[in-house]
């Protein structure tokens, strides 16, 4: 578990990462993250989970009709 503290940053607040923690999460300087709402809190993320859905979505159509991809591949 890692502590982050608020900070101002300029006029906003923000939270300072440490490098250890951006490279677990495999972000750098200018990525963007999401933060989404938990059963235990909230989730943050580097992965937008609405993309996920839709890739999710996506996989399950082309499976039901893989025969039909397939043919019109031909």
């Amino acid at each position: 578990m890692t502590a982050l503290k608020f900070t101002q940053i300029g006029n906003s607040v923000g939270l300072i990462f440490p490098k250890e923690v951006m490279a677990r999460m495999k972000v750098e300087k200018g990525d963007t993250v999401f933060l989404t709402e938990a059963a235990n809190g909230v989730t943050l993320t580097p992965y937008d989970p609405e993309l996920e859905e839709q890739l999710k979505l996506g996989r399950e159509f082309m499976r039901e009709y893989r025969d039909t991809f397939h043919q019109l591949a031909k």
